[in-house]
């Protein structure tokens, strides 16, 4: 008796297929941070004659969440936004929110009043304002006529 084997051409798409839905079904069930992705924050920096002022889009987050670190000329913002709806992640069909740690680090200049820098949060836009120094300020000068 001769055996009939079916030939699936399909067969290998369809392993790959299952692998990447295992892939994501992996990440949507466990939202912990240290799974995801680094998230990332873009942000406008824009100077004037008296500071620069770095302001970064983190929406969602809590002031407590977020973190301002200076050392050796090197500013660095970071946190992380969590995945706060653990108790249904199991019923979400798409998840397209980034969630996960972040941060930024920015190079100072010697012309920055490090003492004085400030940070405000509203609206998901943080703002951090670099006073600059007396003397990096511009200034006019008077020219004499004899």
């Amino acid at each position: 008796m001769s055996r009939v084997i079916t030939y699936d051409p399909f067969r290998n798409f369809r392993t790959i297929q299952g692998e990447i839905n295992r892939l994501f079904e992996r990440d949507l069930h466990n939202c912990s941070s240290d799974q995801m992705a680094e998230l990332p924050v873009n942000v406008d920096i824009r100077e004037d004659e008296n500071q620069i002022v770095i302001k970064a889009d983190v929406p969602g987050m809590e002031q407590k969440d977020i973190n301002i670190n200076v050392d050796n000329n090197l500013l660095t913002i970071s946190g992380e936004r969590k995945f706060a709806d653990k108790e249904h992640q199991d019923k979400y069909h798409r998840v397209e929110r980034a969630y996960g740690r972040f941060s930024r680090t920015f190079q100072l200049n010697n012309s920055t009043e490090v003492k004085n820098i400030t940070a405000t949060y509203n609206s998901g836009v943080l703002e951090v304002a670099l006073p600059k120094l007396e003397e990096a300020k511009p200034r006019s000068i008077q020219v004499q006529v004899n």
